[in-house]
């Protein structure tokens, strides 16, 4: 009798250790979308990162500018798809008050640094270790760019790869 209570308590236990990890994972689900993700409207949410030269980027730093904020992954073909767009563009719109700042989400600086390399990328490549920037802003698939205007409001939030005239237009939009 004794035996059967004991395994009676520790299947009882059990099963409510994995009743409260399916309420968890569920409430975590359903809640996420609304936890913080970035819009359209939105203002853009201040942050600093370091780019593959050492230089500090800091979002607030680029208020009188529009910034074309992408978020990429080396693995990711999309992402790769539209990298020498966003350079040819970066090349023509720097010089008009228009950057370019391009966000790895968390892969080692070697790798981004070949990929980098390997594509002749002149804009500004920072990696998001820990990816708080990635988090603050909702972004899941990749690649996703937030276009912001020169006071700092998000004006589009794109997902998915882009074409060099898609790019360019979006770019001609938060020309100061």
């Amino acid at each position: 009798m004794n035996k059967k209570k004991r395994r009676l308590i520790m299947r009882t236990i059990i099963l409510a250790v994995l009743a409260l990890a399916l309420v968890y994972t569920l409430y975590a689900n359903f809640t996420k979308d609304s936890n913080q993700t970035i819009k359209k409207g939105d203002t853009a949410p201040d942050f600093a990162l370091v780019d593959l030269d050492g230089n500090k980027h800091k979002l607030s730093d680029y208020k009188g500018q529009g910034i074309f904020l992408n978020f990429w992954a080396t693995w990711c073909k999309p992402c790769e798809y539209e990298m020498p767009y966003m350079d040819n563009q970066y090349q023509h719109y720097k010089d008009q008050g228009v950057q370019i700042l391009a966000v790895n989400v968390d892969e080692s600086t070697l790798a981004v640094e070949k990929f980098v390399k390997r594509h002749n990328l002149t804009f500004p490549v920072a990696i998001d270790k820990g990816s708080q920037v990635l988090a603050a802003y909702g972004v899941d698939p990749l690649p996703t760019t937030f276009v912001i205007d020169k006071e700092g409001k998000v004006v589009d939030v794109l997902s998915g790869s882009l074409s060099e005239a898609a790019i360019q237009q979006h770019m001609e939009s938060i020309k100061p």
